[in-house]
């Protein structure tokens, strides 16, 4: 059986889908606009190995609402963003990324998974491409959905850049 993994460059701020032998598909993403970091809470986008620690929001609707990992009942919407036009939108999948190098991204003050950071859907008015988020990659709704298809809990995913 083939082993999927996926590689994020955070220069070129894409995501590309691999399987042993070539890549399968290639995803615009938008990783941090303060750039790349392990620190927690500086907001940038943590480099190196890690794993999907877990995968949320199988079955839900696109455009579908999460804080704190869970469906909020809301259906994102130019109307709702519009009423908090501060709110980090986390929409429709979340694969949530865990480090593997113990001190670079793993335990104390630089753990990915402590930090909450994940490849999520964010709203279609979300420029792809550009550094943008706050230290999770997001990704177009319908292509979230796609690889949270492809991809098992335990895929590797290195971030480069």
């Amino acid at each position: 059986m083939t082993q999927r993994h996926i590689a994020i460059d955070l220069d070129s701020q894409t995501l590309d889908l691999f399987d042993d032998t070539a890549r399968l598909r290639r995803f615009a993403v938008s990783a941090s606009r303060f750039g790349a970091g392990e620190q927690a809470g500086s907001f940038k986008t943590p480099r190196g190995h890690h794993i999907i620690r877990a995968k949320i929001g199988a079955g839900q609707p696109p455009n579908t609402v999460f804080v704190g990992r869970r469906p909020t009942g809301e259906m994102y919407s130019e109307r709702l963003a519009c009423a908090e036009p501060n709110r980090d939108w986390i929409l429709t999948r979340i694969l949530w990324l865990s480090g593997t190098e113990i001190g670079k991204n793993r335990l104390g003050p630089f753990d990915t998974m402590r930090r909450y950071i994940y490849i999520h859907g964010s709203p279609a008015s979300a420029q792809l491409g550009v550094p943008g988020s706050i230290g999770c990659v997001r990704m177009a709704n319908a292509d979230v959905i796609e690889l949270f298809d492809l991809v098992p809990v335990g895929t590797p995913v290195e971030i480069r850049g």
